[in-house]
């Protein structure tokens, strides 16, 4: 399979849904990470060009850990609108990438704006890749992805449909967000602990849910058309 998961910072994906891209790329499916914003307000110290160019380099080390190929879409953070031309990028970001399954974030339940409209982007453009007459770089493509939306931040709002146990998969995930290394004395700052110390607290909460070691949980669009078939590692 194909799997397309988008983010709206650098590190989001690395927190929310790292185990399961694993456990995709262990098994042979082919995974992309695109990043909506370019995370340029993630530093209290560094101006704008600097920390994004540090982000964007932190964001290809961490798919690299699993062999994603990583998709910069470099919008400005926390300035993220849909708009006629955002929403035909993001077309074309499925063209270009021709998924099976879209992961994003929940776009009725998180907290962020950036994330609340990257999640509607997905949603709102999901059946447009087929339109023949929608032009973009890319050409159209057929299929109609599954569309899932992953936790969001802190678990909170978020009601879980389906969990993957990632508890084999965890210190590839502790790997993956490591590599954000510009964010470990932000967090720390911002909210008295590093992103590896939050990741493991949520993955052990989720897992806890799930009776298992470590988990990520995720809700399943299921509005037309659907696919109930099981594509969740």
């Amino acid at each position: 399979m194909r799997i397309l998961a988008v983010g709206a910072h650098p590190d989001d994906l690395d927190i929310l849904c790292a185990g399961t891209l694993a456990k995709y790329a262990q098994r042979g499916d082919q995974v992309f990470m695109a990043i909506s914003t370019n995370g340029e307000c993630g530093s209290s110290t560094l101006p704008k060009e600097e920390i994004a160019r540090i982000r964007e380099q932190e964001a290809r080390s961490a798919a690299a850990i699993i062999g994603a190929e990583l998709i910069w879409l470099g919008y400005p953070d926390e300035f993220l609108y849909e708009n006629e031309a955002t929403r035909l990028r993001y077309i074309d970001l499925v063209r270009e990438t021709r998924p099976d399954v879209i992961i994003t974030h929940d776009l009725q339940h998180d907290y962020h704006p950036d994330h609340l409209t990257t999640g509607q982007l997905l949603w709102n453009t999901r059946v447009m890749p087929a339109a023949t007459n929608i032009k973009t770089k890319h050409p159209r493509w057929e299929k109609i992805p599954d569309l899932y939306f992953m936790d969001t931040i802190g678990g909170i709002n978020f009601p879980p449909q389906e969990y993957v146990d990632i508890s084999s998969t965890m210190e590839i995930k502790r790997k993956m967000l490591a590599e954000h290394r510009s964010q470990i004395d932000f967090m720390k700052k911002q909210y008295g602990m590093t992103l590896v110390e939050f990741m493991e607290i949520c993955s052990a909460f989720r897992g806890l849910q799930a009776s298992v070691r470590y988990a990520e949980c995720f809700r399943r669009s299921v509005t037309f058309p659907a696919n109930f078939q099981k594509v969740l590692p």
